[in-house]
């Protein structure tokens, strides 16, 4: 079915058998983004939101999303992570700001660990948003991409631009 692994020859959805592949080095990288008034990011800079430390605990969430991503993709594998790290730049504005997350994940094993940085940087962007939200509703996270990917048998992808 048009090179998609996640299914059989009759089309039917299935987890992929990964026991004859190598253990390899793998390290993925994603980022995103969280666009908010200059205000919001003005208060999560300062630490004055009534939640807490917003980017100590969007890091902690991330961290702990990478390792669930099994439990909330149904055909990922569950894999031993060796590194997770998830960090934020703030982008100041004069009307809206931003912060950018970017989640490296690594393992060595028989499969990628994409989807897990794709998943830290969805967790730690939607925790920011639930911290903040009682002062920006109108907070919208974008452009989550897979920026980087190494290791297994397809070698390194490295986004342009």
């Amino acid at each position: 079915m048009s090179g998609l692994t996640h299914f059989d020859a009759q089309g039917q959805a299935h987890m992929v058998d990964v026991a004859a592949k190598p253990a390899t080095h793998r390290v993925a990288v994603a980022r995103g983004r969280i666009e908010m008034l200059a205000a919001t990011l003005a208060i999560i800079q300062s630490g004055s939101v009534k939640k807490g430390d917003v980017l100590g605990i969007a890091r902690i969430a991330g961290i702990q999303a990478a390792k669930k991503t099994s439990d909330l993709i149904p055909l990922c594998h569950p894999l031993a992570l060796t590194r997770v790290a998830v960090d934020f730049e703030l982008e100041p504005g004069p009307d809206h700001g931003a912060v950018v997350c970017s989640a490296t994940v690594e393992t060595v094993g028989p499969t990628g660990v994409e989807m897990e940085a794709l998943t830290a940087v969805n967790i730690a962007l939607l925790t920011i948003y639930d911290m903040c939200k009682a002062v920006d509703r109108g907070m919208m996270i974008a452009e989550v991409k897979l920026f980087e990917k190494h290791g297994g048998k397809s070698g390194s992808y490295v986004r342009e631009g």
